[in-house]
């Protein structure tokens, strides 16, 4: 059995809820902070949060990190938002910064006291391939750019502490906010599966597979990094 909780916010998606059964196969008590109930099967407690709300957010990681101290978090909360540089809205844009960087930072800052306290703490966060560049995704591939520049930041910061910060970036992983962005009469989608050199597309299990290492109290010598769970897709052409 592993030790103390795991936060998990957007653990009622397809990815999050993949990170949520592995964390609890791990032995970790599991907390799922989401707009959305999980499936019923899911393990955990459920933590109603709409983490683009700046007040509630505040609200509700202040009760969470008051209890015992939460010493590994994960952000998959996210949203997407796909259009053309020429139609991505001011609203659309601020609404992914809101959820997929604003979010992330208001829980980091609401669980680093207790890690810092403890001198221990894992943070990881759900980037994505796309942070590289992806048409269709001027909102989406800045949100998780940016959060690349805040895990390294946040490892440089925190390091100290015995905390380790790292990002896992999926690629052409089966989800419905893959299927939603890409849809699978565009020609587009067709060739980013083609394309990916293990012959298959991701599930959410890789990448709570990597979630999970990086988690483990043996992982301490690995902080600031992205991990792409991407089937091969970053090291030749991608699309």
């Amino acid at each position: 059995m592993s030790d103390g909780a795991i936060l998990v916010t957007g653990g009622s998606g397809e990815i999050g809820t993949a990170v949520c059964v592995r964390a609890a196969a791990d032995g970790y008590e599991v907390i799922n902070l989401d707009r959305a109930p999980p499936r019923p099967d899911i393990p955990g407690r459920w933590v109603e949060a709409d983490l683009s709300d700046v007040g509630m957010t505040q609200e509700v990681m202040r009760r969470e990190a008051a209890g015992a101290p939460l010493l590994r978090l994960v952000h998959c909360a996210g949203i997407i938002r796909p259009a053309s540089l020429e139609a991505t809205s001011v609203t659309d844009f601020d609404a992914v910064i809101a959820l997929n960087l604003r979010g992330a930072l208001l829980c980091t800052q609401a669980v680093v006291p207790g890690m810092q306290r403890a001198k221990f703490g894992r943070i990881v966060s759900i980037s994505s391939r796309a942070s590289l560049g992806k048409e269709l995704r001027t909102a989406y591939s800045a949100s998780k750019a940016a959060l690349h520049g805040m895990t390294r930041t946040w490892a440089l910061e925190l390091a100290k502490d015995g905390i380790t910060v790292n990002a896992v970036a999926p690629g052409s992983i089966e989800t419905k906010l893959f299927r939603d962005g890409n849809p699978p009469d565009d020609p587009r989608t067709a060739r980013i599966i083609s394309s990916i050199p293990v012959g298959r597309i991701g599930t959410p299990d890789d990448v709570a597979q990597a979630v999970s290492f990086f988690f483990d109290r043996r992982s301490g010598f690995v902080t600031g990094q992205v991990m792409y769970v991407c089937g091969g897709l970053t090291v030749g052409l991608s699309r």
